[in-house]
């Protein structure tokens, strides 16, 4: 007995998800903070400074840069071929718009940046 107890606490270490509640960002952050949040669910907000879709990359994505245009954004969002159309938005069009993008705060050319995977992780203000 004295060893199941130790043995079922150290489980529970194992089993805890990477995804768990402690690893996401409570409200919203500014783009400008994305960095600091790596690797942790947040909703990240700013306005477009531009966008590009990448027709003959593997999956179109469409890459909106928030916080300045590109090569000197602060924040990205990529939104695949096969998302775009759930999000029901001209994403070309967004240019100058508050956007966010809910999820984990991954990295693209050691940028912050969040790959949408759901309609619900993107919205429009």
């Amino acid at each position: 007995m004295r060893l199941v107890v130790p043995l079922l606490a150290l489980a529970s270490l194992f089993a805890a998800s990477p995804t768990s509640a402690r690893d996401a960002v409570r409200g919203e952050i500014p783009a400008a903070q994305a960095a600091q949040f790596i690797g942790r669910d947040a909703t990240v907000c700013g306005v477009v400074a531009g966008s590009r879709f990448s027709e003959f990359a593997e999956g179109q994505p469409t890459v909106l840069y928030i916080g300045g245009a590109f090569p000197r954004h602060q924040f990205s969002v990529r939104v695949w071929a096969r998302h775009r159309e759930a999000i029901g938005e001209d994403l070309a069009a967004l240019t100058g718009k508050t956007v966010c993008a809910t999820g984990r705060i991954g990295t693209a050319n050691n940028l912050p940046e969040i790959s949408i995977r759901r309609a619900g992780d993107f919205a429009v203000r």
